[in-house]
């Protein structure tokens, strides 16, 4: 007589395999969101750019990023992620941003 019955070994290797297949499948997803979300902004920080340059404007505007700063800051601990993290993401993108900025001003 042979044992059919299931190896629990088994079922746990798989049951893990299919949550890490649903992991990286959201993550996939939220990656996708997070670049089309970024080529959005960067396409109204191009409008922006190009406003300042027609009307002589500073690339850069400190008030406005120091309120931003402070505003992800916020939201990333009210979302559950480091703020440390979510401030140099968004240094990050307001370095790209006033370069973008000062290429329009040339």
């Amino acid at each position: 007589m042979t044992d059919t019955s299931p190896d629990p070994q088994t079922d746990a290797v798989a049951k893990a395999a299919q949550i890490l297949a649903d992991h990286r499948s959201s993550i996939d997803r939220l990656d996708a969101i997070l670049v089309y979300t970024l080529g959005e902004r960067f396409k109204h920080t191009q409008a922006v750019g190009k406003l300042k340059a027609q009307h002589d404007l500073p690339p850069s505007d400190p008030d406005r990023e120091a309120a931003q700063i402070a505003r992800l800051e916020d939201l990333a601990k009210r979302a559950d992620l480091d703020p440390e993290f979510a401030k140099k993401f968004l240094n990050f993108i307001i370095a790209e941003v006033i370069q973008h900025h000062k290429s329009h001003q040339k």
